[in-house]
């Protein structure tokens, strides 16, 4: 019954990510800065619930975004896609990306759930321009 084709089930599914970051932004309308957690592991900077959304939404988007190499993190495995050329600019919205690199996997024409990083990148530009300026490059 889970065999086989096991894409949904990706380290980086961009619905439910996109549901973690929701649900963080919304807790936070209500419980404020009452609730705090150590980003990104025990000892890090302890941050509240919305500035965590934030984090969780700027490495999604740097999923997307040309690196100071002028790559981007989702073509990792597509060279031709990384080359400079006129393909690097073409964004493909992958079923899933792997955890450690970013990359796309799984099939490349998921525009429903993974295009949920519009609406990211709609809310982070709708921020000060001081938030924008501290995203993570680190998927």
């Amino acid at each position: 019954m889970f065999g086989g084709n096991s894409n949904w089930r990706g380290p980086i599914w961009m619905p439910m990510n996109y549901i973690l970051v929701d649900s963080l932004r919304n807790y936070s309308m209500v419980l404020g800065d009452r609730v705090t957690a150590s980003m990104p592991t025990q000892g890090g900077p302890t941050k509240n619930l919305y500035q965590i959304a934030d984090d969780f939404s700027n490495r999604l988007i740097s999923i997307f975004e040309k690196g100071e190499d002028g790559k981007r993190p989702v073509y990792t495995r597509m060279d031709r896609f990384n080359a400079g050329d006129d393909w690097n600019d073409n964004i493909l919205f992958f079923e899933y990306f792997d955890g450690d690199s970013g990359a796309g996997v799984g099939a490349a024409h998921q525009t429903g759930w993974t295009g949920l990083v519009a609406v990211l990148i709609e809310q982070q530009a709708r921020k000060p321009q001081q938030s924008r300026a501290s995203r993570s490059r680190k998927p």
